[in-house]
């Protein structure tokens, strides 16, 4: 098959799109929505609600610890097995979790197993995605992320109908039936090939040289110090607007306002991101610092007023990210390295996200209150913007020459052997 290139920033990329959005509805969609299933989980098998959230949080942990793998082998076979395999194993999961007779047979269905075929979906595709745009990547990524918040929105008041007339066991083969359309969204995932991709070599090679990327660490730490404040409201605030003397129904609804404020964010940051001359990066540190300003905000508010415009601007902002930060990687290593890049990221940053509710949960029980649970937290977003400036070209009000990729583009062409320290180094 002939090689391109450059990316086609568009053709059957649009498609690549249509099944990034349909899997993250499918992937994340479910975990965020999982939870109308605890409380039949905790009356089912007369557990501790401790130990029933491990299902959940197991299922996250594999997803997010087992990206490389999908990375690597989507590296080696292409992005559309792996995914097609990613989703038959989700859904063996759910099936086998309806009939499933203990917690333990729970973690390893739905924690280990299908938290194993999302870890093979969710990365591929968005490198699959991150290879077939360039100008319009921004916006790509940020119509393909949207099904995560349209599915959240959807899916919990549907679990709930399920489990009202099927029972737990009847819902669970009906989101295994559900997770098997990942399989339709892998065939739609047609291999791309560059001519970038034999400079870049195998997995192996990959890995090692993104270990010595200067640029690729820092932006790692960037996004790990990110991870750590970022899911802050979705996590706490409902209990920070009940120690303000909310009711629950009010303080659910104000998370509410801050997921469609995400989704709005979401597409407009992907439109600005192409549309904004210069690098990405500094669109990813604005919406990285408005959100730790918004975030560190939070306790000072006391009028609903004034909690409904925060909850807008976090919204907002954490959404408008989200996007940018996918496009960041491809400029930092170049598209033939970014099936390895992306899994690599997405396991290091990952321990911020599962470090940041506990400690945000210590500093309540210590203080008291939640004011310094989310002030820490926007100084975590605000440590990430700091690391972000110092990422290269970010002062520079001219583009680079080439890019990453035009780079290898180049060396392949000239026969000329490529820097050692590999793309994008300082």
């Amino acid at each position: 098959m002939a090689r391109r290139s450059e990316p086609p920033d568009g053709g059957w990329g649009w498609m690549v799109v249509l099944s990034a959005f349909f899997q993250s509805a499918l992937v994340f969609g479910v975990l965020r929505s999982f939870g109308v299933f605890f409380v039949e989980f905790v009356a089912a098998f007369e557990e501790q609600a401790a130990r029933v959230s491990w299902i959940a949080s197991i299922g996250i942990a594999v997803q997010q610890f087992g990206s490389p793998v999908g990375s690597a082998l989507s590296t080696k076979f292409g992005p559309r097995p792996v995914v097609m395999a990613g989703g038959i194993l989700a859904a063996l999961g759910m099936l086998l979790a309806s009939f499933a007779t203990s917690l333990i047979h729970l973690y390893l269905s739905i924690g280990l197993l299908s938290g194993s075929g999302w870890a093979l979906t969710f990365t591929p595709t968005l490198a699959c995605l991150s290879r077939y745009f360039s100008r319009r990547r921004s916006l790509a990524t940020g119509l393909a992320l949207t099904g995560v918040g349209l599915s959240s929105f959807a899916f919990a008041p549907l679990f709930q109908w399920l489990l009202s007339h099927y029972a737990w066991r009847g819902a669970l083969l009906l989101v295994s039936a559900l997770s098997l359309h990942l399989v339709a969204c892998g065939a739609l995932l047609r291999p791309l090939f560059l001519t970038e991709d034999p400079a870049v070599g195998g997995p192996g090679a990959q890995l090692a040289s993104l270990l010595h990327h200067g640029p690729f660490l820092r932006y790692t730490i960037a996004l790990t110090l990110i991870n750590t404040g970022f899911f802050i409201p979705y996590v706490h605030l409902v209990a920070h607007l009940q120690d303000l003397n909310w009711d629950p129904l009010p303080a659910a609804f104000l998370v509410s306002v801050a997921a469609i404020s995400d989704l709005v964010g979401r597409v407009a940051s992907g439109w600005l991101g192409d549309a904004v001359p210069g690098p990405v990066t500094r669109l990813l540190t604005l919406w990285t610092t408005l959100t730790g300003v918004s975030l560190a905000l939070f306790p000072m508010a006391q009028a609903p007023t004034a909690l409904v415009a925060l909850a807008v601007a976090y919204g907002f902002t954490s959404g408008a990210l989200t996007p940018v930060a996918f496009s960041v990687l491809p400029e930092l290593v170049g598209t033939g390295r970014i099936y390895c890049g992306l899994g690599l990221l997405q396991m290091v940053e990952s321990i911020g996200g599962l470090l940041g509710a506990p400690l945000s949960g210590y500093l309540r029980d210590v203080t008291g209150n939640y004011t310094a649970s989310f002030v820490v937290a926007g100084a975590f977003l605000l440590a990430g913007s700091g690391v972000l400036i110092t990422l290269p070209h970010f002062f520079c009000f001219s583009a680079p020459t080439l890019k990453p990729q035009e780079l290898v583009t180049e060396a392949l062409d000239t026969k000329v052997p490529l820097p050692k320290e590999g793309l994008g180094e300082d």
